[in-house]
């Protein structure tokens, strides 16, 4: 029987090396740390990525994977992670999904070891991955909002602009992004990159840092100021060039596109049913114009019809009311899977 041990392989370590910065052994050593061992699944570990008819699609590992897997879950695809391994289960035999760490997927979609794959746009952009952005989808960690790259001090620190970090030391996960700000204010500072625990180094080790938040709440409870903003970020579904070009791959895409899409417009809508007297209809849609667009049909008693409608989720408290006010009866509110337009 072959190795069953996959090895993923960066087609060469100096683009981390001469992108980031990184130093070469750093580079290495997270490489080697992207074994992974397939030994108690030799199936998965010799076939699955190369089945004519299966799509490659990276997720990503960390702070988004419980997001990213909630939404999959929700467009129809149920995903099951082994904490100990990258290869999650899913109901579809044409996936085939790895977990990657969202910084590194970009690269993989663009060399062709994945068709396509979600992760942050601000990592395609400090990679400075070529591939086809196939859609944005607006979730985060926490909330539905962006994520910010900033740029950060302690309270008490004299800077107050870029302009003045000229000189000064900045820390950070991006340090192509970082440099490109710099430019673009004509600012020269010298960029060291962080492999964590960035908002503790900039009270004794570093003079200013650039750090990835979503509330501001850590930023807070270190007892940071936010200086600026560098870059808003949100998941993105992107695709290799050539797997793009492949008929049944950009089929495949697509779907989990649009599914994917449905899934976070329903996450904000609700579906409302609710019978009235065709009297009180003109009346009803007048005074409300939300449900303008309603779908309404005959009941088997005479003189009444149901009405149906999706509305924004948070009118609904308010909305009841009012309905009830001007006639209808037997109102059901219902949580909806997907809202495809």
């Amino acid at each position: 029987m072959p190795d069953a041990t996959v090895r993923i392989v960066d087609p060469a370590p100096a683009i981390l090396e001469t992108k980031l910065g990184w130093p070469r052994e750093n580079v290495e050593e997270m490489l080697r740390a992207s074994i992974i061992d397939h030994s108690a699944n030799p199936d998965i570990a010799e076939g699955d990525m190369t089945k004519e008819q299966v799509l490659r699609f990276g997720l990503p590992k960390g702070s988004l994977q419980e997001a990213t897997l909630d939404k999959m879950g929700k467009a129809g695809w149920n995903i099951s992670v082994n904490s100990r391994s990258y290869i999650p289960y899913v109901d579809d035999d044409e996936l085939a999904i790895r977990m990657i760490r969202a910084q590194e997927i970009s690269r993989y979609v663009e060399h062709g070891y994945l068709d396509c794959g979600i992760t942050g746009y601000d990592w395609i952009q400090e990679m400075g991955s070529d591939v086809h952005e196939v859609g944005e989808f607006q979730f985060s960690k926490v909330t539905r909002q962006p994520t910010r790259w900033v740029l950060a001090v302690p309270e008490d620190s004299p800077i107050k602009s870029v302009k003045d970090l000229k000189g000064k030391r900045i820390a950070t996960e991006v340090v192509n992004l970082t440099k490109k700000y710099l430019r673009k204010h004509g600012v020269k500072a010298e960029v060291e990159f962080s492999w964590g625990a960035t908002e503790v180094k900039a009270h004794e080790l570093v003079d200013a840092i650039v750090e990835i938040t979503e509330t501001g709440s850590s930023l807070r409870a270190n007892k940071l100021r936010i200086v600026d903003i560098l870059l808003l970020s949100t998941p993105r579904l992107i695709a290799n060039h050539d797997a793009w070009k492949n008929a049944w791959k950009r089929r495949k895409i697509e779907t989990l596109a649009l599914l994917l899409k449905g899934a976070l417009e329903a996450e904000t809508k609700v579906g409302l049913k609710m019978n009235i007297a065709h009297k009180n209809l003109d009346n009803l849609l007048k005074s409300l114009p939300s449900l303008r667009n309603p779908t309404i049909s005959n009941l088997s008693q005479n003189g009444w019809v149901a009405v149906e409608t999706i509305i924004d989720e948070h009118v609904v408290r308010e909305l009841i009311p009012a309905l009830k006010a001007a006639g209808a009866e037997g109102i059901i509110e219902y949580p909806l899977n997907k809202v495809v337009y």
